[in-house]
């Protein structure tokens, strides 16, 4: 049986430790089953790319970007690849879960709702 890849866990620590104002809002509205009773879990590994948000029963993944992700490159080669293994990948900036989050909400409602 093989082991976790202590690299990726290493880098998924991390991530949740230090993660951003915005992605702790929407974690404490997506945990626990709180949209829709589906699970969502944060900071995890999708093939060789970690994501912000997952929701594996619907393959919707949720991303909140700052400023440097504006026409980043990587981000949409990395979304094109998960769009190719059934992924549905939605994109909010901090500033928009911060100020509007019942929007971002209702979005991310939307999207699994039909899945």
């Amino acid at each position: 049986m093989r082991g976790a890849n202590r690299k990726k866990v290493g880098i998924q620590r991390r991530l949740r430790r230090d993660s951003t104002d915005a992605e702790m809002k929407l974690w404490f509205a997506l945990r626990g089953r709180r949209l829709g009773g589906l699970k969502f879990v944060r900071q995890e590994a999708v093939n060789n790319f970690v994501v912000d948000f997952i929701c594996r029963e619907k393959k919707l993944v949720v991303e909140v970007d700052g400023g440097q992700h504006s026409e980043n490159l990587q981000d949409r080669t990395r979304d094109m690849q998960l769009a190719k293994d059934g992924y549905l990948v939605l994109r909010f900036w901090n500033n928009d879960v911060l100020q509007n989050p019942e929007g971002v909400l209702q979005t991310i409602s939307e999207a699994l709702n039909s899945r």
